[in-house]
């Protein structure tokens, strides 16, 4: 009788994070908690950006009254850029991080991060992209050098596996089982 396995599935998604200048003291306790959450961190930059460069990173908010003053504040001190990654990261990094105005979280999501570490509407401690092309945009502004291949999912996935994985892996199997080494590694 042979037992049928289900097909592995890759669910992998990434998204970016910021630790925002006014809590960059919190750092190690805000990466214990996204490690804790089931996150993979990545890449991890730490930097400091220029009114420019913020401008340019905010540009979908450009013309918004706090504009201004999100340019300042981002370009206050340094900041920590993080690359997450687990399965639909986006949503799960919206959900820890809460609403985006931190007097609101307190209220309606008070264990989020944003409650914890933000403290009013404009300086909430943390960013998190809000959708797939967001993050990818994100993530190659805040680390030109990534390389974001498209992780495959669904029958692209099966078929890598097939093409790549399972041959290797069949002759690996093989020529051990056939040398049955008494330290197989």
């Amino acid at each position: 009788m042979e037992v049928l396995m289900p097909d592995p599935q890759i669910y992998v998604e990434k998204t970016l994070a910021l630790i925002k200048p006014d809590v960059i003291d919190k750092e190690e306790e805000i990466e214990d908690i996204i490690l804790r959450s089931g996150f993979t961190i990545i890449q991890k930059r730490r930097l400091q950006l220029s009114p420019e460069q913020c401008s340019n990173f905010y540009a979908d908010q450009f013309g918004k009254v706090f504009f201004p003053n999100l340019t300042a504040y981002m370009s206050s001190g340094p900041l920590v850029a993080l690359v997450l990654a687990r399965h639909c990261a986006i949503s799960y990094w919206k959900e820890l991080l809460g609403p985006s105005n931190s007097l609101r979280a307190r209220i309606t999501h008070p264990h989020s991060l944003r409650a914890r570490y933000g403290t009013d509407e404009l300086r909430n401690g943390l960013h998190g992209s809000l959708s797939s092309s967001s993050a990818e945009r994100e993530i190659r502004f805040m680390f030109p050098e990534a390389i974001l291949e498209p992780v495959p999912t669904g029958q692209r996935a099966r078929d890598y596996l097939n093409l790549y994985v399972k041959p290797t892996l069949l002759a690996g199997l093989t020529a051990l089982c056939k040398e049955k080494p008494a330290d197989p590694m």
